[in-house]
């Protein structure tokens, strides 16, 4: 009998594709994950996996915010503290740490550090706020049923974005 090997990251697809078609018809369509102590939603099609901190090597003559490069999976990813980015302390540390890869689809090679990731949620349990935003990468702002903030992480406008971009001193 043979058996087929599922790597990690298709399986994590899989499992996100079958969250997404539950018996009530809603669907998951975000992650949640706290970076520089703000609650952040990260479309599921802009996160290709979500993973615990390996090893990362620092790079010398980059950004405070740019960690380093890590080896995952036999590719090099660059390293963003996320919380630093955002001009926080450092959001690594402790167990709860996640390194998020930026989907596929955008070709950049690149990880997000934060403090942790929160869980799936739906667009219907989360009340879309106007409040305007200063950073361009925060394309809408949500309340849920607790009364906590939420802000929508746009990753084409963060990938593109000249500041995110410019690594070097």
């Amino acid at each position: 009998m043979i058996t087929e090997r599922t790597s990690l990251r298709d399986y994590q697809r899989g499992l996100a594709a079958r969250l997404a078609q539950q018996n009530s018809g809603q669907t998951v369509s975000r992650l949640g994950a706290r970076a520089a102590g703000r609650d952040w939603l990260v479309d599921l099609a802009d996160a290709s996996e979500v993973i615990p901190v390996p090893r990362i090597a620092a790079v010398p003559l980059t950004q405070p915010w740019f960690a380093g490069v890590a080896n995952i999976r036999g590719n090099l990813y660059s390293v963003i503290d996320f919380s630093v980015f955002l001009g926080e302390a450092p959001g690594a540390g402790d167990s709860a740490s996640r390194l998020l890869l930026v989907a596929d689809k955008y070709r950049i090679n690149c990880a997000l550090l934060v403090q942790a990731v929160l869980g799936l949620y739906r667009e219907e349990e989360l009340t879309r706020i106007e409040v305007a935003s200063e950073t361009p990468w925060v394309s809408a702002r949500y309340t849920d049923a607790r009364g906590s903030q939420w802000q929508h992480l746009d990753m084409n406008r963060l990938v593109t974005h000249q500041d995110f971009l410019q690594v070097g001193l």
